[in-house]
């Protein structure tokens, strides 16, 4: 393997990725799917039946991705346990039942975890995925979960800078060398094998994880956020854009996302409305946000369906159907 002088895997390119290939390209919308996938309003966790089956279906019509949260304890003030496995663990398992679809994290909880551990469980599922894995790296939204780690709430930004580095150090570089306030060591004599089975595995912010967007811009190879009102998508988009030519010039591409629940209505030409924490739509009505959202600049959504009523499979069907012809995965 090159060392690091003989290849700066931080501006090499990652375009024969397959996941990152898949989902994003200048000018170009793709849609993914939030785990689990069922519905489950009044539930705050799902039942996961037929959660293969599913997987596939997503799959064979030709979803972008499947994004899996990173939600380690059950928390009723909050009435959400993502799809209930750990992303990890659940990403090596649906690896092996499908075939195209990325595979990302939606996004992992950095601080909680120990660095060196995560780039050998990521580049492993890089390799058993087929270059399927998109690391979607997050600080986490529940206070109550960082003293069950015995982790400072206040300081996760720094953690999560320094919990960053050394797992680029060590997916990166052959033999690194590093030192850590947190997280260790090397003197260069040890080796983190496998590494990625292509330049890298894609590195994407899921919301700004207390990083100024800046750092974020010069630091990771994209950033999936929360979406605003559809008026103020060309602003968001532009800011992105702007951010990410200052800190690695004009013709560097790095993707822009955006995320959110989804209640996809019986009426397709309901128009899209913003609602908390996403969206109330017909298929219609979403298919022409996401035509604005693409011309504005923004590169994939991901959806999280669970709070419709109407059973998943119509939703996957429907969305097959009215949406993803004019938003193709590549």
């Amino acid at each position: 393997m090159n060392s690091i002088a003989e290849h700066d895997l931080s501006i090499a390119p990652i375009l024969e990725q397959p996941a990152y290939t898949r989902l994003f390209a200048p000018e170009k919308l793709t849609v993914g799917l939030i785990l689990p996938l069922e519905t489950h309003p009044d539930s705050p966790a799902p039942t996961m039946r037929d959660h293969v089956t599913m997987a596939q279906k997503a799959d064979e019509l030709g979803f972008g991705a499947l994004w899996m949260r990173d939600v380690p304890f059950y928390d009723p003030r909050y009435g959400d346990v993502g799809q209930i496995f750990d992303p990890i663990a659940y990403i090596g398992y649906l690896a092996a039942f499908t075939q195209r679809i990325a595979l990302g994290t939606a996004g992992i909880v950095l601080p909680m975890r120990e660095p060196l551990i995560l780039a050998k469980q990521i580049a492993s599922l890089d390799h058993l995925s087929r270059g399927r894995m998109v690391l979607g790296l997050s600080s986490g939204d529940r206070p109550a979960e960082y003293p069950l780690f015995d982790i400072d709430f206040e300081t996760r930004g720094d953690r999560f800078r320094d919990a960053f580095e050394v797992y680029k150090t060590v997916s990166e570089q052959s033999f690194p060398r590093f030192s850590s306030p947190r997280f260790g060591q090397s003197d260069g004599m040890h080796d983190l094998v496998p590494k990625a089975p292509f330049a890298r595995t894609p590195a994407i912010a899921v919301g700004q994880a207390q990083q100024s967007l800046a750092w974020i811009a010069k630091n990771m190879d994209g950033f999936i956020g929360s979406s605003p009102v559809p008026q103020h998508l060309p602003a968001f988009a532009t800011k992105w854009r702007d951010e990410v030519q200052a800190q690695c010039g004009e013709e560097r591409f790095k993707p822009l996302g955006i995320g959110g629940f989804l209640d996809l209505v019986k009426d397709p030409d309901e128009p899209l409305v913003r609602t908390r924490g996403g969206f109330r739509s017909g298929s219609r009505g979403l298919m022409r946000f996401l035509k604005d959202a693409q011309a504005a600049g923004v590169n994939h959504i991901a959806l999280n369906p669970k709070i419709s009523r109407r059973p998943y499979a119509d939703l996957m069907d429907e969305l097959a159907s009215e949406v993803l012809p004019h938003f193709p995965s590549h």
